[in-house]
């Protein structure tokens, strides 16, 4: 009886440790709430920061959005290629992998800050209030993500999901940002 007991428990999934995960998330989380906190409290100066070379601030933002947001797409292929989604032999994609998204994040900078610093945090009109919001989440589950690359241990779901996850706040952002201005304004520099 025993064995027949020993082969079951044997064939039971093993206990995925979460506890390394908690505090990616939880730092994650304090970003996402600080940075819609600050939006917030902080006084819109209606400031344009950083237009240089583009006709305006909107203008700035949204292809400066559009360049991550096309980086994001090449996050997206180079991440299936790494993990065996898309047979691929290219000893190389680990390297655009970083490189894409290093130069993605750097590219949402100047955006965010003149979001946060000219416009602040905004509900009153509903696509700019998911914009907020997925801004706020976009910078907290990049930061949770960044925070847990270098951990082991974790389940193997933690990275594909929370890379999908920034990826789905990146296209949110870019549908209620660039995809609207394009839309509305037009397509210029």
């Amino acid at each position: 009886m025993s064995d027949t007991n020993d082969t079951q428990v044997s064939r039971l999934p093993a206990r995925q440790n979460l506890a390394p995960l908690l505090v990616p998330l939880v730092v994650g989380g304090l970003v996402a709430v600080a940075l819609g906190v600050y939006g917030r409290v902080h006084p819109p100066t209606g400031y344009a920061v950083g237009p240089a070379g583009f006709s305006g601030p909107l203008a700035m933002k949204a292809w400066l959005t559009t360049g991550a947001f096309l980086l994001a797409g090449v996050q997206l292929f180079s991440a299936l290629v790494m993990w065996g989604k898309i047979r691929m032999n290219a000893p190389w994609i680990g390297t655009l992998h970083r490189w894409s998204g290093r130069v993605a994040f750097v590219l949402t900078i100047p955006v965010a800050f003149h979001c946060l610093y000219a416009l602040g945090t905004q509900f009153d009109v509903p696509r700019v209030m998911i914009h907020s919001l997925l801004g706020c989440f976009f910078y907290g589950v990049f930061t949770a993500k960044m925070l847990a690359l270098p951990k082991r241990g974790l389940p193997g779901w933690t990275l594909p999901l929370l890379g999908g996850l920034t990826f789905t706040a990146l296209t949110g952002l870019w549908l209620t940002s660039s995809l609207w201005f394009f839309t509305t304004i037009g397509v210029k520099l």
